[in-house]
């Protein structure tokens, strides 16, 4: 069964979702991409880690060792000397995230030309979003193009795009921008609201090379039927993330009409 949705599915903003939504986007829109630059460039997957503070983990904070079924030294009691009871012990466990991404490069040289970041909610809050910021800063002194989706209405803004009025449309919760090296003081994005279907973007070479054409809607169509999220998504009830009030009145209008929920009685 298809997503209802015409666009993204906001389920799928569900952060128990979403590990598998962003792997899955990256994997396909490398698949995409890659019959459109080929021979001269090449679309490959990189991974960069994050680490992340404890405060934040979600996996378990600390590892619990069992003591030791040996029994510790005896040491020798003297009168008026005391003797530490022995502790148990616990190692901290320091969260990793695995994070990919997209990256074209010009075959004969190697060289990185653009960069595809697919934004996960580590790149919008707390600590990972301020390295996050420091990794966009850092390629945007450098040649290659930057392409961010942020398909997740929640968290800080992080895009190049965070300082911009984007005002048209007006009920915009996803966006896309695309940075070039020739000109990084104009900045190109797409806003795209929940009721309308996600855009067929650009995705820059190297010039005078033309754009390749990254087909968001099919990517994302690929993405859910081949994980099966129809299964476990129960659209009966809200999404666990926020929305705004006209979001929420299209949305139960939308899946009373596509069949998927029950119309309030």
């Amino acid at each position: 069964m298809p997503s209802p949705f015409p666009g993204m599915d906001p389920y799928l903003e569900d952060r128990a979702l979403w590990p598998d939504v962003h792997s899955s986007l990256i994997t396909y829109i490398r698949e995409a991409l890659q019959p459109q630059i080929r021979p001269k460039y090449v679309a490959r997957i990189g991974e960069r880690i994050q680490l992340a503070a404890v405060r934040h983990s979600y996996v378990p904070d600390v590892l619990l060792v069992p003591p030791s079924r040996e029994p510790g030294p005896t040491l020798a009691v003297t009168a008026g000397t005391l003797v530490a009871d022995e502790p148990q012990k616990i190692a901290f466990l320091d969260e990793t995230r695995h994070v990919p991404y997209i990256e074209i490069i010009y075959r004969d040289t190697g060289d990185v030309v653009t960069l595809i970041e697919v934004l996960s909610p580590a790149n919008k809050e707390g600590d990972g979003r301020e390295q996050y910021l420091q990794k966009q800063a850092e390629l945007l002194d450098t040649q290659a193009n930057l392409v961010e989706i942020d398909l997740l209405g929640y968290g800080k803004d992080t895009i190049l795009a965070r300082n911009a009025i984007v005002t048209e449309p007006a009920d915009w919760r996803y966006r896309i921008n695309i940075s070039r090296p020739q000109r990084r003081n104009e900045l190109e994005f797409y806003a795209v609201p929940l009721r309308e279907r996600l855009p067929r973007c650009r995705i820059p070479l190297r010039p005078p090379d033309a754009d390749a054409i990254l087909d968001l809607p099919a990517v994302f169509t690929r993405c859910y039927d081949v994980g099966g999220y129809d299964l476990l998504i129960d659209y009966s009830q809200p999404p666990v993330v926020s929305l705004s009030d006209t979001e929420a009145t299209w949305l139960a209008a939308w899946l009373q009409e596509k069949g998927v929920r029950a119309e309030a009685a």
